[in-house]
């Protein structure tokens, strides 16, 4: 609140009340030190004490995320006011007036046009300062109005949210902007239009159980709280105390609810990458200039010279064979990681995002397996669990919408083998993946960069145009386990390596795949620039080949070629090796 100022007052005279507040110390609610107020400006509107964003008006708003400054504001639709007569304490008119009175503003929702990046976009603001943003008639009838001119003049829409939820005083009604918003966002996610919702602090009720949590993509400004119920009545109804975190931005991300966190001084860049890539703006490809990091040459790989194959194994296991967030470094620009299955968790095992792939726009996926301890912990190997696969399956419908390349790079020891993942269906998520990767109307190119393995590498692996690198393997199981099982012995690994025929070459000649890629002599550990080169150019190429098809036969080519696999096949068998095994 600003120091001074006696709760309950009104003050009609907004430019006499915006020149004396420009003199006046803030205090922080959070913190609860005094800030000097062109300080506080300056800041973006941020504690420079303690970090606390503050709400912004729709002005500072449009000020932040419109390029130059330069924007204009839409004139909203006449609604009435009042419909149910509604009195409490202070009558519902009442309260309009003061607000109305206090932010300049008709109602809680505020719109304007200008350009993001280049990119012509339409801002609607959900205004925390007008009844907390709550969302009534009016608001709801704005939200429509905005996404309807946004329809017509084939504009971006971005959403900011602040709000406590649906308007008391308009009780169903109320609730009806509910389904009616939805109604809304359901026409642009039909017409292609990127849909992106910035939630920022607080952003609760009515508001995140509609429009607010269906867009493309989800941004929550860095220290928001979001959520459906509040703190308090969750901690009442279930008697017991919640963490810290709850509710927090880290905390959605963590649990799979929006794609990133993004510090407020960041948010218009952010936005402009994502729109460029989404509206497809022409981009000169990425010089890629990457070196390749050093490793013990000398250090002598235990099985490699048994036989061929079982060499491949562990050349496409090397430790310093470039992995998907590799890639992605080297080759893509402009690249925005998105996380999330929007329903339980962001699992890092499965990389996703956005950016120019040799200056083309594309949506990539694949498996990260990780470097160091650290990291492999962390991606669990390469290994996704229910929710990683999840997030693939939304990857593939963001690249059917906008009719953007899906690239896929897959590099598994398979699905993830764990309690967790049996209680949250890992066998229905890889089945849907498939599906959905048999389905989608986009060009779809996969590659296997290093280890296919079973349905956790197939489950995006379903691509148009499957290549393979050269040292990569393609298997159902490990050649250990097969041997293992099979031989009843792991030291046939090589020789079930060999049988198994889980090379490139062996999938080329089993038409499995349609290229293989050429690796630099010794492998892609040896030399990350040029097997990014040619990696780059080979997908480059098929994706150019790909856009030259009608995207509605894409999708019953896809399954003609997977249909015609595995027929007229040579039957190989492993070669006998004893009466004991």
């Amino acid at each position: 609140m600003l120091f001074g100022k006696k709760s309950g007052i009104k003050n009609r005279n907004r430019e006499r009340y915006e020149r004396v507040r420009r003199l006046l110390w803030i205090k922080c609610e959070s913190c609860g030190q005094l800030v000097y107020y062109k300080d506080y400006k300056e800041n973006k509107y941020i504690c420079p004490r303690c970090g606390r964003a503050f709400i912004m008006s729709p002005k500072q708003r449009f000020d932040l995320l419109f390029d130059n400054n330069s924007w204009e504001r839409l004139t909203p639709p006449n609604v009435s006011d009042d419909p149910l007569n509604f009195e409490d304490r202070i009558s519902y008119k009442s309260r309009l007036e003061d607000a109305r009175s206090e932010t300049g503003c008709y109602d809680a929702v505020t719109t304007a046009d200008g350009e993001i990046g280049g990119v012509h976009s339409t801002i609607c603001v959900l205004n925390g300062y007008f009844m907390m943003g709550s969302m009534g008639r009016a608001a709801g009838d704005a939200i429509i109005a905005a996404i309807e001119h946004a329809l017509s003049e084939r504009r971006a829409f971005i959403m900011v949210t602040s709000s406590g939820g649906a308007r008391m005083q308009e009780n169903i009604l109320s609730l009806m902007q509910m389904a009616r918003t939805t109604v809304a966002v359901n026409k642009l996610h039909a017409n292609g239009i990127p849909y992106i919702v910035l939630l920022t602090d607080p952003t609760f009720g009515g508001v995140t159980a509609s429009f607010a949590m269906l867009g493309d993509i989800h941004i929550a400004e860095k220290g928001a709280r979001i959520g459906f119920a509040g703190r308090r009545v969750i901690e009442q109804n279930i008697r017991e105390k919640l963490p810290s975190n709850f509710q927090t931005a880290d905390y959605l991300y963590e649990h799979g609810m929006v794609d990133m966190v993004v510090a407020r001084a960041d948010l218009h860049d952010k936005l402009a990458n994502i729109l460029q890539v989404l509206t497809k703006q022409p981009h000169e490809a990425k010089h890629i200039n990457v070196k390749t990091p050093s490793h013990d040459v000398s250090k002598k790989i235990r099985g490699m010279g048994e036989t061929d194959a079982y060499d491949k194994v562990l050349l496409a296991r090397h430790e310093n064979r470039p992995h998907f967030l590799d890639y992605i470094d080297g080759i893509v620009d402009c690249w925005t990681y998105l996380a999330g299955d929007r329903l339980y968790s962001e699992d890092s095992a499965m990389g996703s995002g956005i950016g120019y792939w040799r200056g083309i726009p594309a949506v990539i996926i694949g498996q990260e397996q990780g470097r160091t301890i650290e990291t492999r912990q962390k991606h669990r190997f390469g290994m996704p669990n229910p929710d990683g696969y999840r997030k693939a399956q939304r990857m593939m419908k963001l690249a059917e919408k906008f009719q953007l390349p899906l690239i896929s790079l897959f590099d598994t020891a398979g699905a993830f083998a764990g309690r967790e993942g049996e209680e949250r269906g890992q066998s229905q998520a890889v089945a849907s993946s498939i599906a959905m990767g048999l389905s989608v109307a986009t060009p779809y190119i996969a590659v296997n960069v290093g280890q296919g393995g079973s349905g956790g590498a197939i489950a995006i692996g379903t691509g148009d145009k499957v290549l393979m690198m050269e040292n990569a393997i393609y298997s159902v199981i490990a050649p250990e386990s097969c041997a293992s099982i099979l031989w009843r012995d792991n030291k046939y690994k090589a020789t079930a390596a060999a049988a198994m025929k889980l090379t490139a070459k062996d999938m080329a000649d089993l038409n499995v795949i349609d290229e293989v890629i050429p690796e630099p002599a010794g492998g892609a550990h040896t030399d990350w620039q040029t097997s990014m080169e040619l990696l780059a150019n080979a997908v480059a190429k098929q994706i150019a080949e790909l856009q030259e098809i009608p995207v509605s036969e894409l999708p019953s080519r896809r399954a003609d070629k997977f249909l015609s696999m595995t027929r007229d096949v040579e039957i190989y068998q492993p070669e006998h090796i004893g009466e004991e095994h």
